[in-house]
């Protein structure tokens, strides 16, 4: 297991909490694990997580997401090899839930790291698309030997992403959706959503103060005025704002 005085390092560095340090260590190695596995490559890592440890998100996230382009029963088998790696690492680990869902796989996995208690949840899903692209990348990763995933393409990820804020608004949702304008990214969604998405920014008053718990202290002052952030972002990129002739 790594050493908990760099995880401490670590912690102070990225001016966040030694939880979501474990977490992100617990994360690394769990997609470092699963990409070395045989047929690996029919999944694809996308989300919250995905933003943060492959493209540079800020936001600290929870879950590890993919779409399945293979059978559950694979991935099942993938799991089961990644768990038992994880434990030769000196990690305990104890399934909380595990089962299938309605197009998909769901199981939440509990990790014990120096006595901190971690819990993360697992999804895979499969789509309606048949023409789904992912892309190789290489993680340089603080915690583990540099490893290669496979994403989502990434305008599909980022698609997604923008999708999720959409339909459930989630708060997490909304700082999401300014790293992503942020980055630059143009998606087709944004023409024909722009005028919807300014509306539900508009709408929401407050409750970004439940972010600090997942950004770095120097990210505080963009969640203290996270909607005004948004709207600024918007105007930048009022392309998509511009009424349809």
């Amino acid at each position: 297991m790594i050493d908990r005085d760099f995880l401490n390092q670590l912690a102070t560095k990225n001016q966040t909490t030694l939880r979501n340090i474990f977490r992100e260590y617990y994360q690394n190695l769990f997609l470092s694990y699963f990409y070395q596995a045989k047929k690996s490559e029919q999944f694809f890592f996308k989300g919250g997580t995905a933003l943060r440890i492959v493209f540079h998100s800020p936001r600290f996230s929870e879950d590890l997401d993919f779409t399945a382009t293979g059978s559950f029963l694979i991935f099942e088998n993938i799991l089961e090899e990644v768990l038992i790696n994880l434990q030769k690492e000196g990690i305990e680990i104890k399934i909380i839930e595990s089962k299938k869902t309605t197009g998909g796989f769901f199981t939440i996995i509990q990790a014990q790291i120096y006595k901190e208690t971690i819990q993360i949840q697992v999804q895979a899903s499969k789509r309606k698309k048949n023409n789904i692209k992912g892309e190789r990348t290489m993680i340089i990763s603080d915690f583990v030997p540099s490893f290669t995933l496979q994403i989502l393409e990434r305008q599909e990820l980022f698609l997604e992403k923008i999708e999720a804020f959409l339909l459930r608004r989630k708060i997490r949702d909304f700082f999401d959706l300014y790293f992503i304008f942020r980055s630059g990214i143009k998606l087709p969604i944004l023409h024909e959503k722009g005028q919807e998405i300014s509306k539900i920014i508009k709408s929401q008053s407050s409750g970004f103060f439940e972010l600090k718990e997942f950004l770095p202290k120097n990210f505080w002052p963009v969640i203290k005025d996270l909607k005004n952030n948004l709207i600024s972002e918007l105007e930048k990129q009022n392309f998509f704002l511009t009424p349809k002739l």
